[in-house]
């Protein structure tokens, strides 16, 4: 299977994870809530499940990644904290914790060699833009707009999540406890939403999307070349 036909069902895999990682612990939550168990115990028990989502990923590939280890230590941090204070506000702010981490995590990759944006876009469409489907480490290294559109595109979600993570804050420790699981869930919907429109929007105006654009000029960039220096007695065999 080649990396055009591999993306597809890379990103549908990505968008089930996501939709169960945030739709997941909203369900459960009010089931358990429905069901008689408290506030606080129902909150406890359904943050758990994306920890679980991510140790099985983890089990199943045989490899831990940063964001997985991540994921399962602010559940457990969160939970381990929730239960000395006793306190579901603090559950609830855990969404904010996860996305105010991201947002500064975002920003400080913004001037590293690669930022992050980068490598979770190059495996969704690398070899989808460009003149010639170019590997992205050659378009990355020919090309400053390249870089200078990741660049960007990480300040654009570093800002955008630590924005988020205010929000969720404040819905957390002054919103009634019931009605915050479900804003969280409508939040990132938005969230999801907005930075899509806005970097697509952004990446058109930067001519990613086209391989004609003024972005993709140094690749056909070419070095003249020069004719060896002709002796007076080849010219005047040519005359």
């Amino acid at each position: 299977m080649s990396a055009q036909e591999a993306a597809p069902t890379s990103r549908g895999r990505a968008a089930l994870a996501l939709v169960w990682d945030v739709g997941a612990p909203i369900g459960m939550y009010y089931l358990l809530h429905g069901l008689g168990l408290s506030t606080f115990l129902a909150l406890l028990l359904s943050a758990v499940l994306p920890g679980l989502t991510s140790v099985y990923q983890v089990v199943r590939s045989r490899k831990l990644d940063g964001l997985s280890l991540f994921m399962v230590s602010i559940t457990v941090l969160s939970a381990l904290a929730s239960l000395i204070s006793g306190s579901p506000r603090f559950l609830l702010a855990k969404d904010g914790y996860l996305t105010a981490f991201a947002g500064a995590w975002l920003l400080i990759t913004a001037r590293s060699e690669r930022p992050v944006v980068f490598m979770f876009a190059r495996a969704l469409l690398e070899g989808r833009v460009g003149p010639h489907g170019e590997s992205w480490d050659v378009l990355w290294e020919r090309l400053p707009g390249f870089r200078r559109i990741w660049r960007v595109a990480a300040v654009i979600w570093g800002t955008a999540t630590i924005a988020d993570a205010v929000v969720r804050f404040a819905m957390a420790y002054t919103l009634p406890v019931n009605q915050v699981p479900a804003l969280n869930g409508v939040q990132w919907g938005v969230l999801f939403i907005l930075l899509q429109v806005v970097t697509n929007v952004y990446y058109h105006r930067a001519g990613l999307y086209d391989p004609r654009s003024a972005l993709y000029e140094p690749l056909f960039d070419r070095a003249p070349i020069l004719a060896e220096p002709t002796t007076a007695r080849q010219s005047a065999e040519l005359q």
